[in-house]
């Protein structure tokens, strides 16, 4: 069974699509690589796709995301040069999906490191004394 797949990249990852596509040529496995501007878009049989994305995985693993895809790349129903131009469907969720990518690198980065998370403070309110002491002071 064929099936296909989007790996995206976080924009924070030092790794690129083209080096996705490179590791996916070389490893000369019989699939079908579409570069873009998130990721790479591939599709393949289960089997052999399943492995290589775990050596794609294994290159970043907390920067690069896999997602499933329902069409091949090229097919007519999603391919945007059949249906006359303009974003792809689903280009805008990817987009807002992406800018969440770093933050959830780090969370990832610091659940494998062990790390403790460090949260800002919480803003409190100023306190009514002071405010006070403040309109006195610029009025007088």
């Amino acid at each position: 069974m064929r099936i296909t797949k989007y790996i995206i990249t976080s924009p924070e990852s030092d790794i690129l699509p083209s080096d996705i596509a490179m590791k996916i040529y070389r490893s000369k496995n019989d699939v079908n690589v579409k570069e873009t501007c998130f990721g790479v878009i591939i599709n393949g049989e289960e089997k052999a796709l399943n492995e290589l994305l775990k050596e794609i995985r294994a290159m970043d693993p907390n920067g690069i995301f896999i997602k499933d895809r329902g069409f091949p790349p090229g097919d007519a129903r999603r391919c945007r040069g059949r249906r006359g131009g303009g974003a792809r469907p689903g280009f805008y969720m990817i987009e807002h999906e992406s800018k969440m990518l770093p933050l959830i690198s780090k969370a990832l980065a610091s659940e494998r490191e062990d790390m403790d998370i460090v949260c800002p403070p919480k803003k409190r309110p100023l306190d009514l004394e002071k405010l006070e002491a403040i309109i006195k002071t610029e009025l007088s």
